[in-house]
């Protein structure tokens, strides 16, 4: 299994390549999203991870269908574009699964629409609200070298028995 990068490992701070579209089925990017899968099933309170976070500079990430409703299978994200953010905005609980038992209030939109592409190489758009508007905001994020910690306020360490959803 692979492990989750901890800040401050470089690879966190890089903006990831795209993925070349041709490149979507090859076992290669197969292999990394199931790396990827393998590794957010095993956190217990994660709910999505970019492929930084097991140390591959490729601008994709998974949510885990936790999050999704009535989804069978986890969510697959290839080159994300945030192409729609609600004009509202709210502070929300924001953790990392590479800033371990750090949390903080980040200000996010309340919504978001992505456009991506899926495990198919098909693209496709997807609007959300609440907590999925937050992960595909932060996760997005991942793929622009930024971390949670960089704009969060009142950031805390909560050891591993009370934590929130962390993304």
């Amino acid at each position: 299994m692979k492990d989750i990068i901890q800040d401050p490992d470089p690879v966190l701070r890089q903006a990831a390549a795209a993925v070349p579209v041709s490149e979507i089925t090859t076992k290669k990017i197969q292999g990394i999203v199931a790396a990827m899968q393998e590794a957010l099933a095993n956190e217990e309170d994660g709910v999505a991870i970019a492929a930084p976070q097991i140390g591959v500079s490729m601008r994709l990430f998974v949510v885990s269908k936790k999050v999704l409703k009535d989804a069978p299978a986890d969510m697959v994200f290839i080159n994300p574009e945030l192409i729609r953010l609600g004009k509202q905005k709210k502070f929300v609980h924001e953790g990392c699964l590479s800033v371990r038992w750090k949390y903080g209030l980040v200000k996010r939109a309340t919504t978001a629409t992505v456009r991506a592409y899926n495990m198919q190489g098909n693209q496709f758009q997807m609007s959300a609200r609440g907590l999925l508007a937050q992960v595909f905001q932060h996760e997005t994020d991942h793929l622009d070298g930024i971390l949670f910690i960089d704009s969060a306020k009142e950031i805390e360490d909560i050891p591993p028995h009370h934590e929130p959803h962390t993304v």
